[in-house]
């Protein structure tokens, strides 16, 4: 069917503001259908999970519902998912809970939003593990290939973490052909899917990966994400459990009761929303960021960091670029000034990529990450704007 913008808009409150969200890597919009169902899980059956009696009951059964929805959406078991405040809080608490021995190697991406960084230099720190990184640069296109892994790799390499698309590049990296090279080296994967997800269809076991995370409020809902470790893999995650509850599933080794209860139960709502539209999502998305990108491309003096291609197979609707003799700060403030549109400037915390990679000053790129929401006529709208803004050519 073909997409239908005008439906998909109307299922999104925030929308009929007078703001253009052009920010959405950052968090999406969030469904009338996930709201309405927060406000009645709390108004009504907002009570401890366990309890026999009958709204305990109707609350246990919500909760359950939504694990049932998180896994079945990535295509995971129920018990190779645990539900978490953020992509974030999830990598440290299995960073916390992995188990290596001293000397072990783990490889690290410098092309991260730091949340695939930070918890596994701890992991790294705790463990005494050796680290390795990895960079891609120009001439591989700043894409995260197993070509340009497998030197790092060996039989010392236990860990690997990488992003699936990078929250500035906005590049789709091929997590399947990573994970078999990561695996014919004795190793785990672990991958980054926050900016990923909201646009493509989440399979992990497709993926082959071994962990894999991503932020329901980046995906249309409200502020929990999933994380997924694989069964086998599961052996290398002590459980963290009080030493009176059962440590078999994720969620009983790394949850520490931080499903939300009202953000759990929501999940079968986007689930919901998402079956079977993720192809024209994907093609509406292609026609926006063609409208960008043509016109980035066309100007001598913009850099579109990432590839310049608007094919769908190459890349996600985050488009981040540089201009000659204006900051990336001066075009949002600027943009600001004259319009609705609301979009970025800065690193978006993938500093190691922007400071030694991209070798940007501090202002990092503008950023302007679509969704499918947002419809052809704002993007030709924002690059009027760009045209006000942006030096005379």
């Amino acid at each position: 069917m073909p997409f239908d913008i005008s439906k998909a808009r109307g299922c999104f409150p925030a929308l009929q503001q007078d703001q253009v969200f052009l920010d959405n890597a950052g968090g999406s919009q969030v469904l009338d259908v996930v709201i309405n169902s927060m406000t009645q899980y709390l108004s009504q059956t907002n009570v401890q999970l366990g309890a026999s009696y009958r709204t305990g009951s109707v609350s246990n059964t919500k909760y359950e519902e939504g694990y049932q929805a998180a896994a079945k959406y990535i295509n995971a078991g129920r018990d190779e998912i645990v539900l978490g405040g953020s992509t974030t809080q999830l990598f440290m608490n299995l960073a916390n809970a992995l188990d290596f021995h001293e000397g072990d190697e783990i490889i690290l991406s410098k092309m991260e939003h730091e949340t695939n960084v930070k918890p596994w230099l701890f992991m790294a720190e705790r463990l005494k593990l050796k680290i390795k990184w990895w960079v891609s640069d120009r001439s591989d296109g700043l894409r995260l290939t197993a070509k340009n892994l497998k030197p790092l790799l060996s039989e010392k390499v236990k860990f690997v973490a990488c992003t699936h698309v990078s929250n500035i590049l906005g590049t789709i990296h091929d997590v399947r052909e990573i994970a078999d090279a990561v695996h014919e080296a004795g190793a785990l994967l672990c991958v980054d899917g926050v900016s990923f997800a909201p646009h493509r269809n989440v399979n992990v076991k497709s993926f082959g990966v071994d962990f894999y995370s991503f932020s329901w409020y980046k995906v249309y809902g409200p502020h929990i994400a999933v994380l997924y470790a694989s069964n086998s893999a599961q052996e290398h995650v002590k459980s963290m459990a009080h030493y009176f509850n059962p440590g078999n599933t994720l969620e009983e080794k790394l949850g520490f009761a931080s499903s939300n209860y009202e953000c759990t139960q929501s999940i079968p709502y986007i689930a919901s929303y998402l079956d079977g539209s993720i192809d024209a999502i994907t093609e509406h998305e292609g026609k926006l960021q063609k409208i960008l990108l043509d016109y980035l491309n066309s100007r001598p003096d913009t850099t579109v960091h990432g590839s310049t291609s608007a094919d769908s197979t190459v890349r996600v609707p985050t488009v981040s670029f540089t201009v000659e003799k204006i900051s990336s700060k001066t075009i949002v403030e600027e943009a600001e000034k004259i319009s609705n549109f609301g979009f970025r400037w800065g690193h978006f915390y993938s500093k190691r990529l922007c400071d030694e990679v991209l070798c940007l000053g501090p202002e990092g790129v503008t950023r302007v990450s679509m969704v499918h929401y947002n419809t052809e006529e704002e993007i030709r709208g924002l690059v009027s704007v760009l045209e006000k803004v942006l030096p005379k050519i």
